[in-house]
């Protein structure tokens, strides 16, 4: 009963000094000063009731007042909700801009720096490639170690009749072809690097698709090449001479892609000179060639001693096939720039 009576009091005395408040202020209060006015036990419904009571939503009257920031001396500009204005009149300088659209990208702002270069260290396809070439190159070795291993034991020995042969199962010889396309994919990538710094650098198609038809080309070199020596040997030599010479040339052309191979990977990682690279490359394809040579007459000619006859063999079907491979090259090249 006691507690009725202090709520009571306490809620008489809040009205009269909520009156004598409003009596005092001709103005509506603001929140913050109603609150003020009521005492400091007051509880949260009665201080909802005495904002409810003192503060009466009433109708936004905008301003009527005509827009003045304009031109001193000029008239008043028009409305832009006007639809019978011109065109010039609707759109800003803005208009069809980026900038007009906050919520959208602008630009970059600020002065654009050099771009980063191309480089093969970058390039993560390169790197896939040439990783993959370390794999299978690897792979190879390890399969086809005991052919290899027999091959370099007896490549400078001389044959004697037809007992000197080197026998090799199909694992082996499987690992020495794919040794044999590595070989043409390097020389590949080693040709391209020529172009780019000497020829051109841009292509109407993908630089990736400018290797692989690079490496093409020098898979079909190889072999025309190789069914040409057949052909020849069929003719001129006794089969197990030309089978002893096949099994060389593709020791040769194998050894010369595991060569290639840290030619290729200290240009695109280390920052080797192109210049550097195509000297080393051709350096190395030179001594493969001589290897190929002393081959040629230590299998065919050294019996006769016939080193003209084999410098005309070698001269056919060696040399004039590459220089044929290099024409087609060029000409690919020449159909594949970017003529400015």
């Amino acid at each position: 009963m006691t507690q009725q009576n202090d709520t009571i009091t306490l809620q008489e005395n809040g009205e009269i000094e909520l009156g004598a408040a409003q009596q005092r202020h001709t103005w509506q209060p603001t929140v913050r000063e109603i609150l003020s006015w009521l005492p400091a036990g007051a509880t949260p419904e009665q201080q909802d009731s005495a904002v409810q009571a003192h503060i009466k939503p009433s109708e936004i009257h905008w301003s009527q007042c005509p827009d003045t920031l304009h031109l001193p001396g000029h008239p008043v500009g028009h409305s832009y909700r006007d639809v019978n204005l011109p065109k010039y009149y609707r759109e800003s300088f803005f208009t069809g801009h980026p900038y007009f659209h906050p919520d959208m990208f602008g630009g970059r702002l600020g002065t654009a720096g050099d771009p980063v270069p191309y480089s093969i260290a970058g390039d993560n396809i390169i790197t896939v490639l040439l990783l993959a070439c370390f794999i299978i190159a690897t792979v190879s070795f390890t399969k086809s170690r005991g052919f290899m291993a027999r091959q370099a034991k007896h490549f400078f020995r001389p044959p004697h009749g037809l007992l000197t042969t080197i026998s090799e199962t199909a694992t082996e010889l499987r690992f020495q072809l794919i040794l044999v396309a590595q070989s043409c994919l390097l020389t590949a990538l080693v040709y391209f690097f020529y172009v780019q710094l000497h020829v051109a650098d841009t292509f109407i198609i993908d630089q990736y698709q400018v290797i692989a038809i690079f490496a093409g080309e020098l898979l079909a070199y190889t072999a025309i090449k190789a069914t040409a020596y057949t052909a020849v040997g069929w003719v001129f030599f006794t089969p197990p001479q030309n089978d002893l010479w096949l099994k060389s040339y593709l020791f040769i052309t194998a050894v010369e892609g595991i060569c290639l191979f840290p030619i290729v990977m200290l240009q695109a990682y280390f920052n080797t000179s192109v210049a550097t690279t195509l000297t080393s490359a051709v350096a190395v394809i030179a001594l493969f060639k001589l290897l190929a040579f002393y081959k040629t007459y230590s299998i065919f000619f050294r019996k006769n001693r016939a080193i003209v006859q084999n410098f005309l063999y070698f001269c056919t079907l060696e040399l004039t096939p590459l220089a044929a491979l290099l024409g087609i090259l060029a000409m690919t090249c020449n159909y594949l720039k970017v003529n400015f």
